[in-house]
C-alpha cells in the first residue's frame, strides 16, 4: 500500500523546542528544590512553612500532569 504524501508529518523544530523547555524546567526545579533544603538547613525555624509549601506544590503538579494527560487523549 502506497503512503499517502498528504499525510502530516510531526514537526522536529516543535519537539526540539518542547524538549528545550523541558529541560529547563527541570534545571528551574532542582534549583528551586536546592535553594529550599539550604534555607531549611540554615534556618530551621522555616522547616514547617517549607514542608506545606511543597506540600501544595506537589498537589499543583500532579493538578498539572493530570490536566495534560486529559488533553492528550483528547487528540
Amino acid at each position: 500500500m502506497p503512503t499517502s504524501t498528504n499525510a502530516p508529518r510531526p514537526d522536529r523544530d516543535n519537539q526540539e523546542l518542547r524538549l528545550a523547555i523541558l529541560l529547563l524546567a527541570l534545571a528551574l526545579g532542582l534549583m528551586a528544590t536546592a535553594a529550599a533544603v539550604y534555607l531549611a538547613l540554615v534556618h530551621p525555624s522555616v522547616a514547617e512553612p517549607l514542608g506545606v509549601g511543597a506540600a501544595v506544590l506537589g498537589a499543583l503538579t500532579s493538578g498539572a500532569a493530570l490536566i495534560v494527560r486529559v488533553l492528550r487523549q483528547r487528540r
